[in-house]
């Protein structure tokens, strides 16, 4: 199957599983930035429950700016305290500290660019599941595809469908349960080394 799909700050359950599932994964690079999506942010399992990360960006005065165009405020101190948020969520976990040292670089170097941004974390983070994707880029905007399914949608924070991934052990689900579809580093951080094999085991649908 081949899909085309959004660029996401380190994508959620459903953005990987789309992806571990494609045989060819397009990325779109030539839409508008829009608001409250998954481009400039992730949800993580803190101890109080679900908890947003946002990296905050420079809008433009134009009605329209494309997201790669789309800069990070960097004067706001937004890595540290994402890092921060992180050490508190995950630190006790079993596999924060195996992968800790590839992923801190990622809350301390300056990167202008949103969309530049979500492409070095998607990189990492594919180094640290050990997953090799068949990956090509958008030239143009295309509103449809005819040769690759769609999950452009899934980009889009509000109004999610309801997900039933197999619940896997969370830090803190004796207090508030399975949360479903957090950031891929919730899954890493919990299952490590078997955190590909769980993204190969699920299924999603266009619905």
């Amino acid at each position: 199957m081949k899909i085309v799909i959004h660029l996401t700050c380190f994508p959620n359950l459903a953005h990987f599983v789309a992806m571990v599932k494609a045989g060819e994964v397009t990325f779109e690079m030539d839409d508008n930035f829009l608001k409250q999506t998954y481009r400039n942010r992730t949800y993580i399992y803190g101890a109080n429950g679900k908890l947003g990360l946002n990296i905050p960006v420079i809008h433009s005065q134009k009605n329209r700016q494309k997201y790669r165009d789309v800069k990070i405020f960097n004067e706001d101190n937004w890595q540290s305290l994402h890092w921060k948020s992180l050490l508190s969520a995950y630190r006790t976990s079993p596999f924060f500290e195996y992968y800790e040292d590839e992923l801190q670089h990622l809350f301390t170097e300056k990167v202008d660019f949103l969309l530049d941004f979500n492409l070095k974390c998607f990189e990492v983070i594919c180094e640290c599941l050990q997953l090799e994707l068949n990956i090509s880029k958008t030239e143009t905007y295309q509103k449809a595809f005819n040769d690759k399914t769609d999950f452009r949608h899934l980009v889009n924070a509000k109004k999610e469908p309801i997900y039933t991934f197999e619940n896997y052990t969370q830090v803190f689900n004796t207090k508030h349960g399975f949360i479903q579809n957090l950031s891929v580093l919730d899954l890493l951080f919990n299952e490590g080394p078997n955190a590909l094999n769980y993204l190969e085991s699920q299924t999603i649908s266009l619905l």
